[in-house]
C-alpha cells in the first residue's frame, strides 16, 4: 500500500509540474504577444499567439488573443475610426468599409474562445480563470461589434453579457483587477450615450456613469495584470474626449516610452498637446515649451527610418493639422 501511496504522490506531483510548467510557458508567450503587439509587430504578436493554441489547444487565451490582435490591427489601421472609438457619432454614421475577411477570421477565433471556456464553465461554474476569459472574448465581441462593424445593439448585448461573466469573477477574487476593464468601459459608454439611447440601454438592464467608468479603467491600468496596458491605450482616447489633456500627453507619453516602435502614441500624444496648447494660450499662458515639444515629436517621427512611406505619409498629415488647428486658434 505504501508503494502505491508513494507512486501515485510521484504522479501527481510529476502532473502539477507539468502544468506549472505549461502555464509558464503560455504567460511567456502571451507576454512576448503583447510586447510585439503594442509595438505594432502583428505578425510577430500572432506567430506567440498560434504557439499558445498548439501549446494548449483546450486553453481559451491562445484563440482570445488572437482575437485581440486582429482588433486592435483593425483600429490602428483606421486613424479616423480609432479617434472616434468612443464617440456617440460612431454609432449614427454611415458604417466604414471593412475587410470581411479580417472579420471572419476574428469571428472565428472568438468563437473558439468562447467555446473553449463555455465549456470550462460548464465543467466547473466557479472557475474564475474560464469566467474571466468568456468575459473576455464578449467583451472584445463587443468593441469589434462596436468600434469597427458600427452594431450598436450587437455590443451592448455582448457588452452586457462580458460583464455579468466578470462581475462573477470578482466576486469569486476580488483582487482580479483585469475583470474590471469591460465593467469600466461599459460604465463610461453607456455613461456618454445621448438620452435616448440611454433609455434603450435601461430598458436592457444596463446604465452607466462616465465618472465611475474611468475611475475603474484608471484602477486596471494601475493594478491590472495583462489588462493593465489595454486599459492604458483606451484611457488616452477617454481622455482627450472629456478634454484631461495632461493626463493624456502622460499616459500617452508613458506607452510611448514602453513601446518605442508605436508610432500611434507619439501621434496621441502629439494632439494632446496641440489641443492643451490651444486651450494654455485662451488663457494667456505661455506656450513655448509646449510648442517646442510637440515640434519636436514630429521632427522625430519624420526621421525615423523604421517608417514606411504611407506612415511618414501620415505623420505629416497629422503635423499639417496641428498647424492648422493652432494657426486657426491664433487670429
Amino acid at each position: 500500500m505504501k508503494s502505491i501511496s508513494a507512486i501515485l504522490i510521484t504522479l501527481l506531483s510529476l502532473i502539477t509540474v507539468a502544468a506549472q510548467n505549461q502555464q509558464a510557458q503560455l504567460d511567456t508567450l502571451r507576454a512576448e504577444g503583447y510586447e510585439a503587439l503594442y509595438n505594432l509587430d502583428y505578425e510577430g504578436a500572432r506567430r506567440r499567439f498560434q504557439k499558445m493554441v498548439e501549446l494548449a489547444p483546450d486553453h481559451p487565451a491562445g484563440p482570445q488573443c488572437y482575437a485581440s490582435s486582429l482588433w486592435l490591427e483593425q483600429l490602428n489601421q483606421a486613424w479616423e475610426l480609432k479617434a472616434t472609438l468612443y464617440s456617440t457619432d460612431a454609432y449614427t454614421n454611415e458604417k466604414p468599409q471593412i475587410d470581411r475577411r479580417q472579420v471572419e477570421k476574428f469571428r472565428k477565433w472568438i468563437r473558439r474562445a468562447k467555446t473553449l471556456s463555455e465549456a470550462r464553465v460548464r465543467k466547473n461554474p466557479r472557475d474564475v480563470e474560464a469566467l474571466y476569459f468568456l468575459g473576455a472574448a464578449e467583451g472584445l465581441e463587443a468593441a469589434f461589434a462596436a468600434g469597427v462593424e458600427r452594431r450598436f445593439m450587437a455590443a451592448l448585448r455582448a457588452a452586457s453579457s462580458s460583464v455579468d461573466h466578470h462581475r462573477e469573477v470578482l466576486k469569486l477574487a476580488p483582487d482580479f483587477h483585469d475583470a474590471e476593464l469591460t465593467i469600466g468601459l461599459q460604465n463610461y459608454v453607456v455613461g456618454s450615450l445621448p438620452l435616448p439611447m440611454k433609455m434603450v440601454a435601461a430598458m436592457m438592464g444596463v446604465r452607466g456613469s462616465k465618472k465611475r467608468g474611468l475611475e475603474t479603467l484608471e484602477r486596471v491600468a494601475r493594478e491590472g495584470k495583462w489588462a493593465r496596458d489595454v486599459a492604458r491605450v483606451l484611457l488616452i482616447d477617454l481622455y482627450k474626449r472629456e478634454k484631461r489633456w495632461n493626463d493624456a500627453i502622460k499616459m500617452a507619453g508613458e506607452l510611448s516610452e514602453r513601446y518605442p516602435r508605436n508610432y500611434l502614441f507619439k501621434l496621441q500624444m502629439a494632439d494632446a498637446l496641440a489641443s492643451q496648447i490651444v486651450i494654455l494660450r485662451k488663457a494667456k499662458t505661455p506656450t513655448t515649451a509646449e510648442e517646442k515639444e510637440l515640434a519636436n515629436i514630429f521632427n522625430s517621427l519624420s526621421r525615423d527610418k523604421s517608417l514606411d512611406k504611407s506612415t511618414l505619409a501620415l505623420v505629416q498629415h497629422r503635423w499639417d493639422i496641428a498647424r492648422q488647428q493652432l494657426a486657426e486658434r491664433v487670429k
